[in-house]
This record gives structure tokens, C-alpha cells and sequence, in this order.
């Protein structure tokens, strides 16, 4: 079988809607992150959700994570024995986690008198290019799935993982279960996806930052990816950029309080009362800068274009005027997991352009506002500038977009940003007295 080509963005329409097989009840996918199987007592309470939407007549299928930090545990180990784990051999070492997971849920729901399989990636048909470590879904062949459903089996899958055109095991990156639950959601056309954690939903920001973060009923798609990407830990966003193209049910909801409703992805929201609807905080950016870099065309391209070679992501671009005549400065932003790679390839990029120097920067974070309502409203870049001002908090770098302003600051007045910001945006949050927003130990 010849490799796979990349799909920067698949779309359910790229996926495998396999779904000839009679359909008996509609299909609900549930997603369950390390922390709500951290322990055998945890697995059991989740064996209980999953049980309980079979009961009330779903098809289920439960995504299911590595075991609390156990991913962490084997990243650790995969560098006590390499000093660069990556490739094959390292994605099958990260997928045992998730088997570990699929396997215990599994052994839980029939021990409780319940019929339920355990699917690995490859069992399950989760089909993805040849990339290894940060590969992306192609297709789901969901014939063996919907096998064991349509026989009335709970189908428990890993998260996380899928298998090439070799065969070999590959795993999808951070947040790659999210990603696996959407694209079955998907490919299954099941009624809707919950992703299930240890909050109740999404806040307006991070609250072990700010504990008087509001919970979203609602936000939009759009919304969510963009807080996604420049770095809520709430979400990853290729599976909001999936549910988003298939118009699908994705709900955030706790594990823990399943009185909650949690947060519903949707198209659009009502922007008239609110400009900003999230703020985020990413410390893991990094920032080079090629100084000096001679002023002719074709520059950028080759700096950017052998970054996107090496699969290496880039955030904030600045161009400006360099203190030689007809040089240029040219800096931007990485994710801090590409940061040896980075450092390769700029290195010789920097002796191929004939720049006269590479910088780094690693004692940065990046804040960032996020709304739709910001959309042809004035002002809002102003407000967020005074409220870093006030806080005496510098600005390095900026971006922006239609629905997004990024300010680069010191890593360590990250947090304090998020916290003036949500001062100046969420400002009723800050007035009421003994709110109880979160007993939650992540975002």
C-alpha cells in the first residue's frame, strides 16, 4: 500500500462514514481523560456513566485515556533510555497506556454484568498517515465497531492511536484522544460526543488561575479552536475543528458532577452582551529571531518552508526593519516541544540565508483574549494594553486576528496577566463575594 498523503485538516468527509449496517439505536461517544481513570475506584465510576447511557438505550462507545500521569511516566522512562525517543518504537511504547486503560474499563463493565470489548486502534480501523508521534487520522473503517454494537456490546476504544499503512502503531499527539472521539463521532454519525474530565466545563479562563472564572453554557466552535490553540488546556483543536466541519454535538462535562450540564460546542452565539469570551495562558512558546537577515525575496520562504518540512508549527511572525541597511529582523514563535528541532533546522538555515545571528527566547508566555464579539468592535486591543499596563506587565510581541489578541510577556507575569485581563473583561466575576467556581484540579 503506497503512504498516505498528509491531510492538514481532515473533515468527516475525509473520514470513513461507514454506516451501512442497520442502524438499531442512536450512537452516543464518550470520552474519559487520565484523570477520571486515575484509579481502580475512578474506572468504576466511570464503568457506571458508560453503563448507565447504555441503559438508557445508546449504543456506546467510551473513548478512553492512559491512567492518570501514565503517559507522563512512560515519556520519562522512553528518555532515561534514548536521549531523542521518537518514531516507531516510541509511539508503541505511549500506546500501551491506553491499552492498559481500554483493558481494565473493560474487565470493570463485564464485572459488573455488562458486555463490553476492549478495541485498540487497530482493531477499532483507526487508519492514519505514515507520521509517527504526531500523526493525523485518514480514515475509520467502522465495520468491526459497529459489529459489537449492533450485538448490543459496550465498544471501549483507545485513545490516542491508530495504526499506518505498514501496520505499525502510531499515536496522534497532545490531545489526541479528544481528537480519536470526535473523529468517531464522526465517522460513526453518532448523536453526540461528550468529553468527559475533571472540570465542569469551559471556563472563561484557567480557574486554578483565577477563581472566579465563569462557566460557559455555551461557546462556538470557532471560539473554542481558537482558545484551543493559543493554549486552554480544555480542548485540542483539530477534534474542535473536526466536530466544527461536521456540524456535531460536542458537549464538555465533568466526570465527577454529572448534575452539570457542562458546556456545549455550537455554531454561534449570541456576541451582543460580551466581546471577550475566554482567556488563555501558554507558557511552552518559544521565540527566535534571525537578525539580520538580508532584505531580498524568498527569505521568508525558505526560513518557514523548511520549519514546515520538519512538521515544526509556527505561531507569531514580526518582520521589521533590521539596524543594517537592507536587512530585515524576522522572529516569531514555536511550541517548546519542537524546540531541538527548531534550533536544527535554524541553524543552518540562518548560514544559508546569510543571517547574522539566531536568538532564542525561552522565558516567555503568551496571553491571549478570545471572542467573537471582538468582530468589528473598537477598543478591545486598547483595553487589554491598559490592563497589562496598570499591571505593569511589558508587551514583547503581539498578533491578532479577527477574534484573538496574543501579547507575548515574561513567563513569570504570565498568570498575572490572565488575571488582570479577567479583571478587565469578566469584571461583574470579580464583584460577587464567596464565589465557588471549582473543587477541580485541572482546566
Amino acid at each position: 500500500m503506497s503512504s498516505p498523503s498528509p491531510v492538514a485538516n481532515p473533515s468527516p468527509s475525509e473520514l470513513s462514514l461507514n454506516a451501512s449496517e442497520p442502524a438499531k439505536r442512536p450512537i452516543v461517544v464518550q470520552k474519559f481523560g487520565g484523570s477520571s481513570v486515575a484509579t481502580a475506584e475512578k474506572i468504576k465510576n466511570v464503568a457506571r456513566i458508560i453503563i448507565d447511557a447504555h441503559e438508557k438505550g445508546h449504543r456506546t462507545v467510551a473513548v478512553i485515556s492512559a491512567m492518570g500521569d501514565s503517559t507522563d511516566d512512560l515519556v520519562t522512562l522512553a528518555n532515561e533510555l534514548s536521549p531523542k525517543p521518537a518514531g516507531r518504537d516510541y509511539d508503541a511504547l505511549l500506546a500501551t497506556g491506553e491499552m492498559v486503560s481500554v483493558a481494565a474499563m473493560a474487565l470493570a463493565i463485564n464485572g459488573m454484568g455488562y458486555k463490553a470489548v476492549g478495541l485498540n486502534g487497530w482493531q477499532a480501523g483507526v487508519r492514519t498517515e505514515d507520521l509517527h508521534n504526531r500523526a493525523r487520522i485518514l480514515e475509520i473503517d467502522t465495520k468491526n465497531i459497529l459489529k459489537h454494537l449492533n450485538e448490543g456490546t459496550i465498544v471501549l476504544i483507545t485513545g490516542f492511536q491508530g495504526y499506518n499503512s505498514f501496520g505499525d502503531i502510531t499515536t496522534l499527539g497532545r490531545g489526541g484522544s479528544d481528537t480519536s472521539a470526535v473523529a468517531l463521532t464522526a465517522a460513526l454519525v453518532a448523536d453526540r460526543c461528550d468529553i468527559y474530565t475533571d472540570v465542569r466545563g469551559v471556563y472563561s479562563t484557567d480557574p486554578r488561575i483565577v477563581p472566579e472564572a465563569v462557566k460557559l453554557d455555551h461557546i462556538s466552535y470557532i471560539e473554542m479552536m481558537e482558545l484551543a490553540r493559543v493554549g486552554a488546556q480544555v480542548l485540542h483543536p483539530r477534534a474542535v475543528d473536526l466536530a466544527r466541519q461536521g456540524q456535531l454535538r460536542l458537549c464538555k462535562r465533568s466526570t465527577f458532577d454529572l448534575k452539570d450540564t457542562g458546556t456545549m460546542m455550537i455554531e454561534e452565539v449570541n456576541t451582543n452582551n460580551r466581546a471577550v469570551t475566554g482567556i488563555a495562558c501558554d507558557k511552552s512558546q518559544i521565540r527566535f529571531a534571525l537578525v539580520g537577515c538580508p532584505d531580498r525575496p524568498g527569505v521568508a520562504a525558505e526560513i518557514f518552508g523548511s520549519l514546515a518540512r520538519e512538521n515544526i508549527s509556527v505561531d507569531m511572525i514580526i518582520q521589521s526593519l533590521g539596524k543594517e541597511p537592507s536587512t530585515n529582523d524576522i522572529a516569531f514563535t514555536v511550541s517548546g516541544n519542537d524546540l531541538h528541532d527548531a534550533e536544527r533546522v535554524l541553524k543552518e538555515i540562518k548560514t544559508k540565508v546569510g543571517a547574522a545571528e539566531l536568538a532564542q527566547d525561552v522565558e516567555i508566555s503568551k496571553v491571549s483574549i478570545v471572542g467573537a464579539g471582538m468582530i468589528d468592535r473598537p477598543g478591545i486591543a486598547a483595553d487589554m494594553f491598559e490592563a497589562l499596563a496598570k499591571a505593569k506587565i511589558n508587551i514583547k510581541m503581539i498578533s491578532t486576528s479577527e477574534i484573538k489578541i496574543s501579547c507575548l510577556v515574561d513567563k513569570g507575569q504570565g498568570e498575572d496577566a490572565v488575571r488582570a485581563l479577567h479583571r478587565q473583561f469578566f469584571p461583574e466575576a470579580h464583584e460577587r463575594e464567596g464565589v465557588l467556581v471549582n473543587e477541580k484540579v485541572g482546566y
